[in-house]
């Protein structure tokens, strides 16, 4: 009807004007028949294009996991936000902001900054556990699940943290599905050491100089 057809139009103006505001981005290239996530100097669009720090990302077959180590600040949840909206951006029909994206067809799964309620009376750790639930049931789905998680079970202590990511990691990944996983407990790290995993361990480090905090990005 007319409501959908006005609908889908303002849709394509978006992407048009998106497109014509932003003439540095580059059209996806899309797979079929294998999992892949490959992009080059990928930014995140809402940074100003002269400060953003761009960085690369390679998923698929061989390298299934990413497990993303670093202090505060140091770029972490950018990183992971900048992949997630490009994968939308692209499964929207738009150009990405980078020097290239090759990608197959994938489901998003991200649980990033998940908050408490008062109403509900759920507290951040119950509503990342729903957040998680959610992600790993749609990792059952036809599309291969690109699962991006923030601080993994932050709010619980280490040794059950420990535990509880390597199950939800273990059952995503045999699932099939790819993705990344940031984290300041070094002891996650150890989930890279399993070959069948498929992962590697990569990591945004900081330094003092001359008494200030400094981040490679």
């Amino acid at each position: 009807g007319a409501p959908v057809a006005a609908g889908e139009f303002e849709a394509l103006c978006s992407l048009a004007a998106w497109q014509f505001e932003n003439p540095d981005t580059v059209g996806p290239e899309w797979v079929e028949g294998r999992r892949e996530l490959r992009g080059t100097r990928m930014r995140h669009p809402l940074l100003d294009r002269d400060k953003a720090v761009v960085n690369d990302i390679e998923l698929g077959e061989e390298v299934r996991l990413l497990l993303v180590s670093g202090s505060n600040m140091s770029g972490k949840s950018t990183y992971m936000r900048t992949i997630g909206l490009q994968v939308v951006l692209a499964h929207a029909g738009a150009r990405v902001p980078a020097g290239s994206l090759r990608l197959s067809r994938l489901a998003l799964g991200a649980s990033i900054r998940t908050v408490d309620s008062l109403q509900e009376g759920a507290s951040r750790f119950y509503a990342e556990l729903q957040r998680l639930k959610a992600i790993v049931d749609a990792s059952r789905g036809e599309v291969t699940l690109l699962f991006l998680l923030d601080e993994l079970l932050s709010g619980t202590n280490s040794h059950d943290r420990k535990i509880g990511a390597e199950g939800i990691v273990d059952t995503l990944l045999r699932r099939g599905a790819i993705g990344l996983v940031t984290t300041h407990d070094l002891a996650l790290a150890a989930i890279a050491e399993h070959p069948d995993n498929r992962a590697v361990n990569v990591h945004f480090e900081d330094q003092i100089v001359d008494g200030r905090i400094q981040f490679d990005y």
